[in-house]
């Protein structure tokens, strides 16, 4: 479904990607692992289109060529970014975070099916719609922003860290509604420095070190590399 290929993205002097090729089948989980600054944040959104890669590099959903296209035309093809921190708009209440994830979409009836499917998914958010959105916990703060995320009608949901900063019963019950969502048929890349929690969680998984690609396979040929993911993991 999504077929990046050779990846290349600079930062005034420094090549922070370096060639990074990796395919996101159709219905799939796939997972990006590194320590900090491997490049896995650069990579999700040089997807979206919020960092430009360097000539030659390409990105496709289902054939078509994203490179090049701006960030609101990216979300309207269906990559859909989720960014680390959240990155919710905290004055605006749950109810307006929502309305603005589906702001470029003109198919009412189905983003009001959607909205109903965000809402079984996060009950809390339902709950809470007239609330501030920064006055929300950490952790229905991150279940906002993947809600926020679904109702742009995502065919490929890019999701950076969301584990970071929460408390492990709440990232249990985010990994809960990953797998809901997975299973609703949303493919997703997810950006992890947890390698055990995302190698449950995922379907084939790529090891990023210092701008590329050092190690892939399925979640399972990787679970049993334990000792080789620590030492690129720098755990």
């Amino acid at each position: 479904m999504l077929e990046i290929r050779n990846l290349r993205v600079r930062y005034t002097k420094a090549e922070v990607l370096k060639g990074v090729s990796l395919s996101v089948p159709e219905g799939a989980v796939v997972a990006v692992l590194g320590s900090n600054g491997a490049g896995k944040s650069t990579l999700l959104k040089s997807l979206s289109g919020l960092v430009p890669p360097l000539p030659g590099s390409s990105s496709r959903l289902a054939g078509r060529e994203l490179t090049g296209l701006s960030p609101e035309k990216i979300v309207a093809a269906g990559v859909v970014h989720v960014p680390e921190g959240r990155r919710i708009f905290a004055t605006l209440s749950v109810r307006e975070n929502l309305r603005m994830g589906a702001y470029l979409r003109r198919d009412k009836p189905a983003v009001q099916q959607d909205y109903e499917k965000c809402f079984a998914l996060f009950p809390r958010l339902k709950e809470r719609l007239a609330q501030q959105a920064g006055t929300l916990s950490g952790g229905e703060q991150q279940m906002l922003a993947i809600a926020r995320g679904l109702m742009a009608g995502p065919k490929v949901l890019l999701l950076d860290e969301p584990s970071m900063g929460l408390a492990p019963i709440i990232v249990d019950q985010i990994y809960d509604i990953l797998g809901e969502i997975r299973r609703q048929g949303v493919t997703m890349i997810l950006v992890e420095q947890n390698a055990t929690l995302a190698l449950s969680a995922c379907d084939y998984a790529y090891i990023m070190m210092t701008g590329e690609i050092r190690l892939a396979g399925t979640a399972a040929e990787l679970a049993a590399k334990d000792d080789l993911i620590k030492s690129y993991l720098g755990a």
